[in-house]
């Protein structure tokens, strides 16, 4: 959250400095996307997450429902997609890179490297562990943010010159952005409490867990994983602990704490007035 009132800020000083040498199109623009960042309802992060999902599902070799991946995936998941009141779809993206991605409308993207790395019960604590970044609300995060950099970017395109041009040369990829995106600490750890969890509803225990990072440490910087899964090799450490509860509900991250506290100001608690 302190990213995105940077955002706001330095979007503002924009807008007040250099009036003749901006173009005002983009200036609102850029603008629309801080407030837009800062007010997100779900049902908008919702419609936002299919799109991406589709378009990311369009730039790769989806796996066809009798396809061995597919039919392995589907073995492991279920054939409802849902799961603790969430409802989930997935696929297999063919592809060599040992990597997984999930949307916030419950998209869970699974590349075929990565299920010929682990055996099925490390699969299904991945499975579980991108669940938990739908069902932590970790995505939405992400999008906040995303939206608030392309504000920025818009803000500093505006400006005729230089800088500007190069600027406006970066704007968009927010599928990219999403699907490297990386979380924090606290984020992957609520999301591995979550796939294990989901291990522990099939009758198994944390191995799984720890074996599929052991592995991805294994591989260190091969795979695309680490952009988005930072330190594996801590996180089963974690695991190895004495006294380790999945089920412990963590306390609020620094971003839920702030954004909490904004809500509570006047600008995000009251609807804007027509």
């Amino acid at each position: 959250m302190t990213q995105l009132l940077l955002c706001i800020v330095a979007i503002g000083g924009l807008m007040l400095t250099g009036c003749e040498e901006t173009d005002v199109g983009m200036a609102i623009e850029a603008g629309k996307d801080a407030v837009r960042a800062s007010t997100l309802t779900d049902e908008e992060v919702q419609r936002l997450a299919v799109q991406v999902a589709r378009k990311a599902d369009q730039e790769h070799a989806v796996a066809p429902a009798d396809n061995l991946y597919a039919r392995r995936l589907a073995r492991l998941v279920g054939r409802t997609g849902e799961y603790d009141g969430h409802i989930f779809n997935y696929k297999v993206y063919l592809s060599p890179q040992v990597n997984a991605f999930a949307m916030a409308d419950g998209s869970i993207r699974i590349y075929s490297g990565l299920m010929d790395l682990l055996d099925d019960r490390e699969l299904r604590f991945v499975v579980g562990h991108e669940m938990g970044h739908v069902m932590k609300d970790h995505i939405k995060k992400k999008i906040m943010l995303a939206y608030a950099g392309s504000a920025v970017r818009k803000a500093i395109a505006s400006q005729q010159n230089e800088a500007g041009l190069i600027a406006r040369s970066s704007i968009g990829g927010l599928v990219e952005k999403l699907i490297n995106a990386q979380f924090s600490q606290q984020e992957e750890r609520e999301a591995d409490d979550q796939g294990v969890l989901y291990l522990q509803g099939r009758g198994d225990d944390t191995g799984p867990a720890i074996s599929a990072l052991t592995k991805l440490a294994a591989l260190g910087n091969r795979h695309s994983l680490l952009s988005s899964h930072p330190a594996p090799e801590a996180r089963a450490q974690r695991m190895r602990a004495p006294g380790y509860d999945p089920s412990t509900v963590a306390g609020p991250s620094i971003f839920e704490r702030i954004w909490g506290w904004i809500k509570g100001w006047w600008p995000f608690s009251q609807e804007a007035p027509t």
